[in-house]
């Protein structure tokens, strides 16, 4: 996440008008959680950071994104959760992020607390992305802020189910698109039924 998009991320979780706790989905090593988590911290919330830990597709063995240090040599598999909380606690924000593990939809079908601010940086594929959509954003209070990640208007910057499903909130009538910050699109949600 380039600077700029982590000081938006902080910036618009410290301006909300409502009450409410954060949640993100996707939050790999923490550089998210920790803008995020200094906006919690100074508004008095909690940011829940929603993550299974073991990457997406672009992190495993043989795509771009893989970064070997990550690897349990135990199990094999990517474990992210350690490097995870150890910049938590670096950063002094383990008051105020709370690492929810698991599957981001079994969790959003049973969970009950409203959201102030839903941040999506989670699976980049189709159908996790829209699943993410689906399943989280009837969770943000109306005057709450939906923050998208790694959205590209051209297809040759990135994958296309960011893209689509900022799509979906911007031309749905319960968002209307306050800020873009490179490929970071903030949406206040205005509508009452989705």
């Amino acid at each position: 996440m380039p600077v700029d998009e982590g000081l938006a991320l902080n910036r618009h979780g410290t301006s909300l008008g409502i009450e409410g706790p954060f949640l993100e989905v996707g939050s790999y090593c923490g550089k998210s959680g920790i803008y995020l988590g200094f906006a919690a911290k100074e508004t008095g919330r909690l940011l829940f950071s929603v993550d299974h830990h073991r990457g997406s597709e672009e992190n495993q063995p043989g795509w771009e994104w893989h970064d070997p240090e990550i690897v349990d040599p135990e199990t094999g598999l990517i474990d992210t959760l350690p490097e995870f909380r150890r910049n938590i606690k670096k950063a002094g924000l383990e008051d105020n992020v709370v690492a929810v593990v698991g599957d981001s939809l079994a969790i959003a079908k049973d969970w009950s607390t409203p959201l102030a601010l839903l941040f999506i940086d989670g699976g980049h594929g189709s159908e996790p992305a829209h699943a993410d959509y689906e399943n989280w954003v009837p969770k943000l209070l109306i005057g709450g802020k939906l923050l998208i990640h790694d959205v590209f208007e051209n297809p040759e910057e990135g994958g296309r189910p960011p893209f689509e499903i900022f799509q979906r909130a911007v031309t749905s009538e319960f968002f209307e698109e306050i800020d873009a910050v490179g490929s970071l699109r903030v949406l206040k949600r205005v509508g009452s039924s989705i």
